[in-house]
């Protein structure tokens, strides 16, 4: 057994000791139950954390272009809500 999973496993253990407070030991049933999850991210080190920033950017893009009927205008506001567009491109609207 990794020695990850040894001390994930033993911080859930002394969690669920009786003299723990019940949110406590209700905190220790959750890392033992997640106990293979988190010992495998201390052994690989890999998250998708950068998969949920861009999932959550598409989302809020999506939202600031909510209601769009033109792809035209739907695209400039997605643009503009993500960043410095490249004017060159967008020929239907040149900044003031």
């Amino acid at each position: 057994m990794p020695t990850a999973l040894r001390y994930v496993l033993q911080l859930g253990d002394d969690l669920q000791d009786e003299s723990c407070p019940p949110e406590i030991n209700k905190l220790g049933r959750t890392i033992v139950r997640w106990a293979p999850q988190i010992a495998n991210w201390h052994i690989s080190k890999v998250t998708n954390g950068p998969t949920e920033a861009l999932n959550n950017l598409i989302k809020r893009v999506k939202r600031a272009a909510f209601g769009f009927r033109n792809f035209a205008n739907y695209r400039i506001r997605a643009l503009l809500y993500a960043g410095k567009p490249n004017w060159d491109l967008l020929t239907i609207v040149t900044p003031h």
